[in-house]
Parts: C-alpha cells; structure tokens; sequence
C-alpha cells in the first residue's frame, strides 16, 4: 500500500474530446480522497455556436476557455496542495492545440500574446496522465454522453484533434507523464481495467511511460 506522501500531489488528466478524462478524474479523487478540478465547458456560452460555425465562433470560444480555466488555476495557486491532492481533468497548456487548430493567422498571434502572459502563473502537475483512442472510439463516446451541441460534430474534426493531441504529447517534457490506451477498456463498468490503471499511476514517478492494457508498461 503506498503511503499518501509517495502519490501525485496534483494529477492531470488530458486527451482528445469523448476519450473519458472525467470520468477517470472522478475515480481518481474518490480513490486519493482529493480535490476535484474540472474544466468548466459547460459554462461557456459560445460552445453551441462553434460547433455549429468554428471559423466564427472559434476566438471568442477559445478566449472564453482561456481565461476560465486560468483562473480556475489561480484558485488551485491559493490552496495547499500539500495537504490534499488535486485530480483536475484538464491540463492548462493543452489549450493552445484547439487554439492552432481553430485560430486564424491574427487571432492566433493575439492569443499567444495573452496565453505567453497567463502560463508563468499556472501550477505545473506532479503528473499528467495522456488518454488516447482511436477515433471511431471517440466518435462511439461522444454520441454515447448526449450533449445536444455534439450531435453533429464533424469527424475529420475529432481525428485532427486526436492528432494533435498526439503531436503535443510526443514532445511533451515539461513534467512526468502516463500515456494511456482506452480504446478497449472501459474504466467505469470494468473495475479490473481501473485496478490495473491505478496500479500503474501509483508506480509512474518520472519520465514518460506508455501504458497499453493488456499489455506492458513500457
């Protein structure tokens, strides 16, 4: 049994849209008994109109993400991380995928402008666990959870996120990280499949690791 001050003070769960990262976050915190951080998308009042026009719709929608989730980091900055860990299901420097992907040329450069002046300011998690799926996974979840403003979402959408997603953690360095295969488990009706994961976030302490269910952690 691994002791509370060996675990992750502060984990983050990232990946591409349907992939399951709150789903995992909330078993995560009931397990470490810690503090639930999730990304406010729900909140944001532009999001039915960039699914229904992302070239419209996409700065005010990113800004609007942008700066909700920096001060949802400002919160964390106050509070004592030492004392109570934090699962949060989002990681504050993946904004800038969805923002190269839908910016234009001018929107883009001023977003960086403002992004460059908040991310000084971020906490950086102990760890930051990947999910990956293939895109026909992705597609099958996001029609699965019924939000009315995905119903129509494009498909070559979710494969150019999910590669860009891929694009940023294969350089990614900037803290330890678990890359993780969903794509055939199933980590809320299966609680093998979440024993095995925890197992292997509990052990994760440096570096990358690639973790395939089923398979070895390599």
């Amino acid at each position: 049994m691994d002791r509370p001050q060996d675990r992750p003070r502060y984990i983050a769960v990232e990946g591409p849209i349907g992939v399951g990262k709150t789903t995992l976050t909330q078993r995560l915190a009931e397990r470490l008994g810690g503090r639930l951080l999730l990304e406010p998308v729900e909140e944001n009042p532009f999001l039915p109109a960039f699914y229904e026009d992302a070239r419209k719709n996409a700065f005010q929608t990113q800004l609007f993400f942008l700066l909700s989730r920096f001060q949802q980091q400002q919160q964390l900055f106050q509070q004592d991380l030492f004392t109570q860990g934090t699962c949060s299901d989002y990681l504050f420097a993946k904004d800038r995928i969805f923002a190269a992907l839908t910016l234009d040329q001018h929107e883009l450069a001023l977003y960086e402008r403002l992004y460059e002046a908040l991310q000084p300011r971020v906490v950086k998690p102990d760890l930051v666990i990947y999910l990956q799926a293939r895109t026909e996974v992705l597609l099958r979840r996001i029609s699965r959870r019924g939000r009315g403003y995905e119903r129509d979402i494009d498909p070559d959408y979710v494969e150019a996120l999910a590669a860009a997603y891929n694009d940023f953690f294969f350089h990614y360095e900037e803290t330890p990280l678990l890359v993780v295969n969903t794509s055939d488990i199933d980590l809320v009706a299966n609680e093998g499949d979440m024993e095995a994961l925890a197992a292997v976030i509990r052990r994760h302490r440096q570096g990358t690791q690639h973790y395939i269910p089923g398979g070895a952690g390599r």
